[in-house]
């Protein structure tokens, strides 16, 4: 597992909100659903997007947008369009008085719109939730990026219609490609955070990914410098000045995100989760994540159930 792949592994989809939306101008949505990460794909026709700061931005036909929540954004045919539409969070969907509009504009499975005919063609996925793994990449993201989308908007926009057995997988994991497509265009033509750029490297980047894939392993400097080929002070220093912090800080910080979505599970005990992310005890993890936290893992796994 990559560093990519790792911190997509918080926001990535299960049963992720996906819908279809066929429009005849004019039209204009304020989507206030406060997702924590969503995209919307033009198929035909165009759109403009309106952040709650910032100027409008035109999407064309291959565009996809990805947008950082909870912030309200408007998605419109044009800027001048007032909201008609409302997106509330649970996806619904009301009039500006708060009517209900899902059977007025239903069109079908996962479709929606004023015209089956309509000149714009938009694909929406929603994610839902927001782990501790994948902190650390939406903190290297704006609050809204536009990149192309390729081939993967039509495989998307063919299937997000279909209703057969195992659909559901099928499109959480086609809208998880059509993200990190679009996650990694966009870190190739910006500034890429450190620890993305020092994933390209041949000794700090094998180190990064066998702290990720082992988290449980007993590590230090020497051990991982071993591993990779290089000096224990030569790791150190590599390690640091491209990813902005040492091996064991970037180690711990991410045993107890990984610890942190793991306490999110019904099942879990602070003892198996100390386990499963490198502590010897409940106590060892206990002391780590209250000083790093704030706050002692039972707390933290009380304010974080449903």
């Amino acid at each position: 597992m990559d560093q990519l792949a790792a911190l997509l592994d918080g926001p990535r989809a299960r049963g992720a909100f996906l819908l279809r939306s066929i429009l005849d101008s004019p039209w204009s949505m304020r989507i206030q659903d406060e997702s924590p990460l969503a995209l919307t794909a033009v198929v035909r026709g165009g759109a403009w997007i309106l952040p709650g700061k910032g100027e409008p931005v035109r999407l064309r036909p291959g565009d996809v947008v990805i947008n950082r929540g909870p912030d309200p954004y408007v998605v419109a045919d044009d800027p001048a369009t007032e909201p008609q539409i409302v997106i509330h969070p649970g996806q619904h969907c009301t009039t500006l008085d708060g009517e209900s509009l899902y059977e007025a504009m239903d069109l079908g499975v996962r479709t929606w719109g004023n015209n089956p005919d309509g000149d714009t063609v938009l694909l929406t996925g929603a994610y839902s939730m927001e782990g501790e793994v994948s902190r650390r990449l939406l903190e290297a993201l704006p609050p809204m990026i536009v990149q192309p989308g390729g081939l993967l908007i039509s495989l998307l926009g063919a299937e997000i219609v279909k209703d057969e057995p195992g659909q559901e997988a099928v499109l959480d994991r086609l809208l998880d490609l059509l993200l990190i497509a679009v996650l990694r265009s966009w870190f190739a033509t910006h500034e890429a955070p450190g620890w993305y750029r020092a994933m390209g490297d041949p000794v700090v980047g094998k180190a990064m990914r066998m702290l990720h894939n082992n988290p449980a392993h007993p590590w230090t400097v020497a051990s991982l410098a071993a591993e990779v080929g290089v000096s224990r002070a030569s790791l150190a220093r590599r390690f640091t000045e491209l990813v902005g912090e040492p091996p064991m800080a970037f180690l711990t910080d991410w045993r107890l995100a990984l610890a942190a979505d793991l306490l999110r599970e019904p099942d879990a005990t602070v003892g198996s989760v100390a386990r499963k992310v490198g502590y010897g005890s409940p106590f060892a993890l206990s002391a780590a994540f209250k000083r790093v936290r704030g706050i002692s893992p039972q707390k933290f796994r009380a304010g974080a159930a449903p």
